[in-house]
């Protein structure tokens, strides 16, 4: 798998839309593990799916509607959709994908399957 670093100027060519950043690593546990920073969201407007060997996190940020646009004095943070797909390995084990979401972030834990895992064959000594 390889390491994308992080590019602070892909940020101009996403037209204004929410793109949440996205660490994946293999956590030593024989498991891929993503992690998406999601603040400010609540778990039912998050939606994780997995289907041929892609995962697609999607989701909306809701803007707050009890504060009126005229109290505003700036608004940095993006609002909205977003959709983000990742390709991942067949050696996933999509039966015991696992996902929490605490503290404002979702960590998708993403097992390898028993086959995919190294093992050690013993070397018998012929006399």
């Amino acid at each position: 798998m390889s390491i994308i670093r992080f590019d602070p100027f892909a940020d101009l060519l996403t037209n204004g839309r929410w793109v949440p950043a996205v660490d994946i690593f293999e956590n030593g546990k024989q498991e891929l593990v993503l992690k998406a920073e999601l603040p400010d969201m609540k778990r039912e407007d998050i939606q994780v799916v997995f289907e041929n060997n892609t995962l697609t996190l999607k989701g909306e940020r809701k803007f707050e509607g009890e504060i009126k646009q005229e109290q505003f004095h700036r608004v940095e943070r993006a609002y909205g959709t977003f959709s983000r797909s990742f390709s991942l390995p067949s050696t996933v084990d999509a039966t015991r994908i696992a996902a929490e979401y605490k503290n404002g972030v979702l960590s998708v834990t993403l097992p390898f399957r028993e086959e995919a895992k190294p093992r050690t064959i013993n070397v018998e000594v012929a006399a």
